[in-house]
């Protein structure tokens, strides 16, 4: 997994000090001079304005500034614009940027598709998966995405680069893996979910806090209200109070976060942003069901995943794959189960959508799971919260819309076509309305439009229906002339009925 080398750990503001909490770093992690500002909660736009001229009045240099995962931004700082901005009343705390690093190592087979659709061993060789996924987003913050890999059947995207700023190609590899995990049409657990790269850690898996946040910010801002939503984070390291803020606040804005609990052998309650207890942080096991060796454990973990020699998409070809193990790879397992309890649920809220994962997975599975480690292991099949919604009922039998004239006819394939009514066409002699409706094949796509005969003898289009379905209606206020109708396919084949009626 990424370990955040250099994190941050809080500690207590300046005791006699009307100055805001500068929080510190873990010893050789601060990048110096570079800050995180974040602003007190109610605090608006004209107050961070402010708080940034006053920054630069000092000689400051504002990087990033970030609006809804935090509200705050980060800056390069003297010691004198430092203190310019920490005696800012509207200032909550500043903390050092720090680097990140990634950690993983990779070997053996893979196996964890297989474990979590069962409670209990011997694996099957199977993986039952219902639904795939579909209309569910994945945001993968990580070191970008391959996004042409086969795995991914043109559903990954091209989110946010914090490196950069260009696009999210993964030229290190860790996030095209954790992608697979979640998402691949082989390896991943929601084979039809949407991934979304964020591309936060470079190509030597380095990144810094302040970077984190901004794909954290971007992804809250991206997210559209109301639309189901999961993130991965396969990263982390010591106590970062902005971190932990911005992950929270993006989980309150509806996206589920899935979060590696580390590859330390610690308590995972010293990491962040594993130990905000609104995510789901995820302890990593071996195919035995055993707790992997490097596996972080603690009241900090919600559950355990498989983790342990899980095999992925890699990013040196559209077809490559490699090994790896770590709580990165256990995470991407739980993302995927979150946007699977998704589709049967998709306006479930982040907590409910942990607690429905929690309370489904396996207890008493994980032999050594660590002092104060939930024994809970990832179980897919969650109750009845994942079967799909229900098929809508069948259209009823074609009857022209009920409309005054009803034909019907057939079209053998794209680009076929037909004149009605009969072939041919009719005049009115009067101003008034002409409505048409047409009733085809729910496997075709047939559109509907009204011609009229101009003085030349042409036609000329008056009216047109073009959906993707083949039920298409036209209303046209004319006047007198001669007109007729032409269903089009513009793909499939079928039977059709038209309806119709004259001014």
């Amino acid at each position: 997994m990424f370990a955040l080398a250099a994190a941050l750990a809080p500690c207590a503001a300046l005791a006699q000090s009307p100055q805001a909490p500068l929080h510190s770093a873990a010893t050789g992690a601060a990048i110096e001079g570079q800050y995180i500002v974040v602003l007190k909660g109610g605090t608006g736009a004209a107050s961070s304005e402010r708080v940034e001229r006053r920054a630069r009045g000092r000689g400051g240099r504002v990087d990033r500034q970030y609006r809804r995962a935090i509200n705050g931004f980060t800056a390069r700082l003297s010691d004198a614009a430092l203190a310019e901005v920490r005696s800012d009343p509207d200032v909550a705390y500043v903390e050092p940027d720090a680097v990140l690093s990634v950690d993983t190592t990779q070997t053996g087979a893979t196996w964890g598709l297989d474990r979590i659709d069962q409670a209990a061993l011997p694996l099957n060789g199977t993986y039952t998966y219902t639904p795939a996924g579909a209309g569910v987003s994945a945001y993968i913050i990580d070191t970008g995405i391959r996004t042409t890999h086969s795995e991914f059947g043109g559903r990954a995207v091209s989110g946010y680069d914090a490196i950069d700023g260009g696009t999210v190609d993964d030229c290190n590899g860790h996030g095209t893996h954790v992608a697979g995990t979640v998402g691949g049409t082989t390896y991943g657990v929601a084979k039809a979910v949407r991934l979304v790269g964020v591309r936060v850690l470079d190509c030597n898996g380095s990144g810094v806090t302040s970077g984190v946040i901004a794909g954290i910010d971007w992804v809250t801002n991206a997210h559209a209200a109301g639309a189901p939503a999961v993130a991965n984070m396969s990263l982390g390291g010591s106590a970062s109070t902005a971190l932990d803020q911005a992950v929270k606040n993006s989980i309150a804005d509806g996206v589920t976060y899935s979060i590696a609990g580390g590859n330390a052998n610690a308590d995972a309650c010293g990491d962040s942003p594993g130990r905000t207890p609104e995510a789901l942080t995820v302890g990593a096991t071996t195919s035995t069901d055993a707790r992997a060796s490097f596996s972080n454990f603690g009241t900090c973990l919600d559950l355990f995943a498989p983790g342990s020699s899980i095999k992925s998409a890699a990013y040196s070809s559209d077809t490559a794959t490699a090994t790896m193990s770590g709580t990165s790879m256990a995470a991407p397992h739980v993302a995927g189960v979150a946007a699977l309890y998704l589709i049967g649920s998709p306006q479930a809220s982040p907590a409910t959508v942990g607690q429905a994962l929690i309370n489904g997975s396996t207890a008493g599975k994980v032999t050594s799971p660590g002092t104060g480690s939930p024994n809970r292991l990832l179980y897919s099949l969650v109750g009845g919260t994942v079967t799909p919604p229900p098929p809508p009922p069948p259209p009823p039998p074609p009857t022209g819309c009920g409309l005054a004239e009803s034909y019907s006819g057939s079209l053998s394939g794209t680009n076929d076509a037909d004149i009605l009514p009969g072939g041919t066409s009719y005049t009115v002699t009067r101003s008034g309305t002409h409505r048409g409706c047409l009733v085809g094949p729910t496997t075709a796509d047939f559109d509907l439009a009204l011609y009229k005969r101009s003085s030349s003898g042409s036609w000329t289009r008056v009216a047109v229906a073009q959906t993707n379905s083949s039920t298409e209606n036209v209303s046209y206020s004319g006047t007198a002339g001669t007109y007729r109708w032409r269903v089009y396919s513009y793909s499939g084949a079928g039977s059709y009925v038209f309806g119709m009626t004259r001014p």
